[in-house]
């Protein structure tokens, strides 16, 4: 690049830094096509632990009591999520997402653990990534073919042999692990509101769910 683009003047290159809380989730569910994309309406009340807002309300507000939506309210932009300023949706402000209690000229922008543990198990990027691993399915049979696509759609990059032969071998783990304890497979496959698509292999799609999850979790995934 820099033979190429010496003086930069294509913007082939710049700073990375992890991109910011609303962007992660929104990215999640568009890749995984649960992404509501019409513009306007009122603010939705998407996932969140159950009780958080009792803690800091006020008695007799009209905010006392969390009541997440249903339905397509769950996946619209991050734009649209109610903000309660003494209790902001926790998935976000583990991405340091500002609390809207004052002006805020620049971010902080960390990287702690508490991040990678939201991306693993918070119920909205656990079924966008099983939402993902049913449009991969559908797209491809072939295990190889299947983590290439996975790898293209969520990266944007033509993959390596070497990503693709890790997620294939984590696909091949998960699956024999799924088949002995298929419980596991059918409780991660319940996680989030949207409907399993039953004609496919449940262990299969519990396997690959995983990986998808495991893109979701790349470096190259969460920064920019």
């Amino acid at each position: 690049k820099l033979s190429v683009d010496r003086d930069n003047r294509l913007l082939s290159r710049g700073p990375r830094y992890r991109l910011d809380a609303e962007v992660l989730r929104d990215q999640a569910l568009a890749i995984s096509g649960l992404l509501q994309r019409q513009p306007g309406g009122p603010s939705v009340r998407p996932y969140q632990p159950a009780g958080l807002w009792k803690v800091v309300a006020i008695t007799g507000s009209n905010t006392q009591d969390f009541k997440r939506d249903d339905g397509d309210a769950l996946y619209r932009r991050s734009l649209y999520t109610f903000w309660k300023r003494t209790s902001p949706p926790p998935s976000m402000s583990v991405f340091n997402a500002p609390t809207r209690e004052q002006c805020t000229v620049r971010r902080e922008r960390t990287n702690t653990p508490l991040q990678a543990l939201t991306l693993m198990n918070d119920t909205q990027y656990v079924e966008a990534a099983r939402e993902f691993a049913e449009l991969a399915v559908a797209n491809a049979t072939d295990d190889h073919q299947l983590a290439a696509w996975m790898l293209r759609r969520a990266l944007v990059v033509t993959p390596n042999e070497k990503d693709v032969a890790a997620l294939v071998a984590l696909a091949e783990n998960c699956r024999q692990r799924f088949e002995q304890q298929p419980d596991d497979a059918q409780s991660l496959l319940k996680t989030g509101e949207s409907t399993i698509d039953v004609s496919l292999d449940p262990i299969r799609l519990a396997a690959w769910t995983v990986v998808a999850n495991t893109i979701m979790n790349r470096d190259d995934f969460v920064s920019k």
